[in-house]
C-alpha cells in the first residue's frame, strides 16, 4: 500500500501518526481473518527458519491482528520449544513463558490470552529472550524494506532487541497493513521477513 502522507508531509510523527490510524483501520476492516490468518500461520510454519528451530516465539493474536489462536494448538504437536510473551502491567515489559497447553492461557491485560498468574514465575516456564531459535512478531503497520511500527509503546522493541542476531524476526500481517515506507526511529527494529496473504516481504533486519 502506498503512503498517503508522502507528498503532503515530511513531519515523522504526523506520518506516524496517520499510517498507524489508518493500519488499524484497514485491518479491523479486514474480512475472511480467519481464514486468511490460517494461511499466513500456515507460511511461516513452512519457513526453512521453522523447521531448523528448537525453540520458537509465538505471539498471541489480540484486537484485529492476524490470528495465531487457531494455529497455536497444531504448534504445540511439532516438536518445538513453544514461547509466548506476556506484559507485566507494572513494569511495561514483555516477559516470555513456555506453553505447553493452551489451558495455561487466560485472559489478561488488554484482553490478551496470558499464561495463568500462579505458572507465570514457574522456573521451568520462564525463558529469556537469548534462548530464541525464530522470533514471531505482530505489528500495525510494516513497509517494504521491513520496518515496523507497532502500538507506540515499545513492548516489542525492547524485547527484540535482546533476541539472538541470528534469531530471524518474522512479522505476521494482512497485505492492508503494507505500506511503501513508514518513518522509523533509531531505537526500531527491522524485521528480517513480514508474511501477508500474498507475498513474503525480505527485510533488512538488524544489519
Amino acid at each position: 500500500m502506498d503512503n498517503p502522507l508522502s507528498t503532503q508531509t515530511t513531519d515523522p510523527q504526523t506520518m506516524k501518526q496517520f499510517i498507524r490510524e489508518m493500519a488499524r483501520k484497514n485491518r479491523v476492516a479486514q474480512k475472511d481473518k480467519d481464514a486468511i490468518s490460517r494461511t499466513i500461520c500456515a507460511t511461516f510454519t513452512a519457513l526453512p527458519a521453522y523447521a531448523v528451530a528448537e525453540t520458537v516465539m509465538w505471539y498471541v493474536d489480540a484486537g484485529s491482528e492476524v490470528r495465531t489462536r487457531h494455529t497455536l494448538p497444531d504448534a504445540l504437536t511439532h516438536g518445538k520449544r513453544v514461547v509466548v510473551p506476556w506484559c507485566v502491567v507494572e513494569t511495561n515489559e514483555l516477559e516470555l513463558f513456555h506453553l505447553e497447553d493452551m489451558s495455561e492461557l487466560v485472559e489478561g491485560a488488554y484482553k490478551i490470552l496470558e499464561p495463568k498468574a500462579e505458572l507465570r514465575l514457574l522456573p521451568a516456564k520462564r525463558v529469556k529472550p537469548e534462548e530464541l531459535d525464530l522470533v514471531m512478531v505482530p505489528g500495525t503497520a510494516f513497509d517494504l524494506r521491513g520496518g515496523r511500527m507497532g502500538q507506540g509503546k515499545g513492548y516489542y522493541d525492547r524485547l527484540l532487541s535482546n533476541a539472538r542476531a541470528d534469531a530471524p524476526l518474522v512479522a505476521l500481517a494482512f497485505e492492508c497493513q503494507i505500506f511503501a515506507s513508514i518513518p522509523v526511529a533509531a531505537h526500531d527494529v527491522f524485521m528480517d521477513a513480514v508474511i501477508t496473504e500474498s507475498r513474503t516481504i525480505p527485510g533488512k533486519g538488524r544489519k
